[in-house]
């Protein structure tokens, strides 16, 4: 019987020796053929594959060869119509030697698959499966092979072959879908073992394109560009699918807690997927966040480890329409930290958690949410920054503060948006607290919203500069709606800078940040009538440290001689008016002279044991004097009425805050350009501490209040003005018959020339226990 020509052609490809290879002239006979008979082509497949079979099972490795090299060349040639039925014979080839336990042939087997995933196809197919190559090539990348070299180019080849089944159904809308889980749960696991197994290898971003040829031999870097060939070619839907096994796989290998390999991965991840999907990686970290909030404390320092680094990756805006869910989740864990640190448990009912808490373990996890949160704020348009500020200071737990938020567009130019009313109040209640590192955050959240030239660095350190052109600071004119902002809000401002000034355990730090902002006032927002406000408030300073009512230390004393030296120093080159800057300078050459501690340059005289062991009361020329600056910016056109008021300081607001303790331990202050984020959460940290028994200090609050009104309701009214005039000296009945300063002094009608006006009594402020 005559062999049909097929047979006979395929058969004389093969030479008597298989050393001597594929006979070229007889293949190029063949391919011939099959391309001008493709309708014998499925023929021909079938045919190779019989042969193939039966060298493999007799063991003749070097037909086999011969075959498979065959195979390539006529998949190479043939792209028409009938290529499906001669696929179908090829990867039943290639799946034959996948199955050998000889790793030669698996390699063989997974270089021809590889090249014939490489083809584009010019129909599709609607039977064809891959689910057997995912599988082994996902066998072959965990090769445990006891020759080292033979191990390594198993693996390699299990790598190449996932990349070889990514590429050939990715795209093609008829295979079974890669995405699905089942697929993704075995191809990235993979990956991400022998990723791990070149862990020393720095990753680079955004592509490996610079690697050295033996770089190009490890099975990590041949990984890393798989990988990141995989996640490039993510749509939409199919991030959370490749997200989720990389989850999977960092918790069941104990990952997080190294952070090192954590952070590598989903480096890889964000850059190698879509921008605009990065917020689905976010999304999908904040909620492996919340299912590990009851895990130790290093896991979840990991994880927010990671989504630090996945911020700082992602694009301005791409934490997606959620942005608060974001802030929420985290601040949602910072609460939870210090719950744990606290209680000991990650019981809520308090029974002893199985895992021991370590206090310094959730100390880490506390800085690196805050780091994060500050991260994330970077990525947010300015607007949103300040509506993510009223909506962590609307989540801060303390006892009798209860402001009612609302949204408001942060714009650099309004300091009225900047700083509404809903969200100054409640921050400046906290400027009250006993808690130095909490009064410290407030003024640099302040800071940060008033400056709006950068001139905060040529301020942060008190000093006597003789000539203030050096700074080249930058001054615009004060806009309408900061003189707005400033009748508003001043008296506020002013009072807390006071009352700040008196605080104990105020230290180097917070004298520094309050010159800062007395200077940033006087840039931003000073008129003539704020200038002559901040003029009376540095000379109320002076006479607070004076008179210590408050037996203030020596070193507080000094220090607010110093601050109250300073800013009249700068304020008077501000005014540029002579005799005003002549009187400040002598008096500042007469106290380096006899009392240099009182200067700024001699603040630190505390550690050297240079400060005196006692201050007496200061008389003469080393003391600033009121009646001397009104009478030369008097003639200067300033309002001389208002100079000569002394400044006292208008108690309004929740004065009930000063009392409020946080028992924790010192806070860093982040340098980062989104300090007020950052401090926000500080807060919020610090006041979640002070909280935890804010049940029981609600019930006192209530209870205070109630005696207060029953005393007032009941008590005769002699023990009712005594007690005023106790609390709140200025308020006594000796001062009831001169009305209180107004909050706007006078009515400018001319530069230097003004109005008196009589002050309404709707616009009086008195204290909250004078009024019924």
């Amino acid at each position: 019987m005559v062999r049909p020509r097929y047979k006979r052609l395929v058969d004389n490809i093969f030479p008597e020796d298989p050393e001597d290879g594929l006979v070229k002239a007889n293949m190029e006979k063949l391919t011939f053929y099959a391309l001008s008979a493709p309708e014998k082509l499925d023929r021909i497949g079938a045919y190779l594959s019989e042969r193939l079979s039966r060298d493999v099972a007799r063991h003749r490795y070097g037909y086999v060869c011969i075959a498979m090299e065959a195979l390539d060349q006529l998949l190479m040639a043939c792209h028409c119509q009938s290529i499906n039925l001669f696929v179908e014979s090829f990867l039943k080839m290639v799946r034959k030697l996948l199955e050998a336990d000889k790793p030669n042939l698996q390699i063989l087997g997974t270089n021809s698959f590889v090249k014939f995933a490489n083809i584009e196809e010019d129909t599709a197919s609607y039977h064809r499966s891959y689910d057997f190559f995912v599988s082994r090539f996902s066998e072959m990348c965990h090769s445990s092979y006891e020759d080292p070299d033979i191990r390594t180019k198993i693996r390699m080849a299990g790598i190449n072959g996932l990349q070889g089944v990514v590429r050939k159904t990715v795209n093609d809308d008829l295979q079974s879908n890669i995405w699905d889980p089942q697929h993704m749960d075995k191809i990235v696991p993979s990956l991400l073992f022998n990723l791990q197994s070149g862990e020393g290898t720095e990753s680079r971003s955004p592509s490996p394109l610079q690697a050295s040829e033996k770089e190009k031999e490890s099975p990590a870097e041949l990984t890393e560009r798989c990988f990141r060939e995989l996640l490039g070619r993510a749509a939409y839907g199919n991030i959370k699918n490749a997200v989720t096994p990389v989850l999977m796989h960092l918790d069941n290998h104990s990952l997080w807690e190294g952070k090192t390999f954590a952070v590598r991965c989903f480096k890889i991840i964000m850059y190698s997927i879509q921008s605009q999907h990065s917020h689905l990686v976010i999304q999908q970290l904040l909620g492996h966040l919340d299912a590990n909030s009851k895990n130790s404390a290093t896991v979840r320092a990991g994880i927010v480890e990671v989504l630090l680094e996945a911020a700082a990756i992602a694009s301005s805006g791409s934490v997606g329409p959620t942005v608060l869910e974001v802030f929420n989740t985290l601040l949602r864990q910072l609460r939870l930290s210090v719950d744990y640190e606290l209680t000991g448990s990650y019981d809520a009912s308090g029974n002893i958690g199985i895992k021991i808490i370590k206090t310094h373990e959730e100390r880490q996890l506390q800085e690196a949410v805050i780091r994060t949160i500050g991260s994330f704020a970077n990525t947010l348009p300015t607007y949103q920054r300040s509506e993510v500020m009223l909506f962590i200071m609307g989540k801060i737990p303390v006892p009798g503060v209860h402001p009612a938020l609302t949204n408001a567009g942060f714009q650099t130019t309004n300091m009225l948006t900047a700083l509404p009313n809903s969200f100054l109040e409640p921050l400046l209640s906290f400027s009250l607290m006993e808690d130095p590192e909490v009064r410290l955050l407030v003024l640099t959240i302040l800071l940060s919203v008033i400056d709006r030239h950068d001139n905060t660095p040529k301020f942060s350190s008190i000093s006597i500069i003789s000539d203030i052109s050096v700074l080249k600071l930058k001054v615009d004119k004060c806009s309408r709606q900061d003189n707005l902002f400033m009748k508003k809000h001043a008296q506020q401002l002013y009072r807390h800078i006071y009352l700040a000034c008196k605080e104990q355990s105020s230290g180097p730090q917070h004298f520094e940040t309050l010159y800062t902002l007395l200077a940033l006032i006087s840039m931003e927002l000073a008129n003539e009538e704020v200038v002559v406000d901040l003029i009376r408030l540095a000379l109320a300073l002076q006479e607070l440290a004076q008179t210590n009512e408050e037996s203030l230390s020596v070193y507080n004393r000094c220090a607010v001689h110093a601050l109250s030296a300073a800013y009249l120093n700068l304020i008077c080159q501000l005014t540029t008016v002579p005799t005003f800057c002549q009187h400040i300078h002598e008096v500042i050459e007469m106290r380096q002279k006899e009392v240099p501690f009182l200067l700024p340059e001699d603040e630190k005289c505390s550690i050297t044991g240079m400060l005196p062991a006692s201050l007496e009361k200061l008389e003469g020329d080393v003391l600033f004097q009121q009646s001397k600056i009104t009478e030369v910016l008097g003639g200067s056109g300033y309002n001389t009425d208002r100079l000569a008021t002394p400044y006292i300081p208008q108690f309004t607001g929740n004065t009930h805050l000063s009392t409020l303790k946080c028992s924790i331990g010192p806070l860093s202050i982040c340098p980062s350009k989104d300090i007020v984020i950052v401090s926000a959460v500080q807060q919020y940290r610090s006041v979640c501490v002070s909280s935890v028994d804010s049940v029981g200090m609600e019930e006192q609050e209530r209870e205070r209040r109630r005696q207060v009104v029953e005393k007032f309701q009941k008590a005769p009214f002699e023990e009712i003005a005594a007690h005023c005039g106790n609390t709140f000296p200025m308020f006594s009945l000796s001062a009831l018959p001169r009305p209180p300063p107004s909050p706007s002094g006078t009515i400018s009608s001319g530069y230097g020339q003004t109005q008196s006006r009589s002050v309404p009594v709707y616009e009086m402020k008195f204290p909250d226990l004078c009024v019924y």
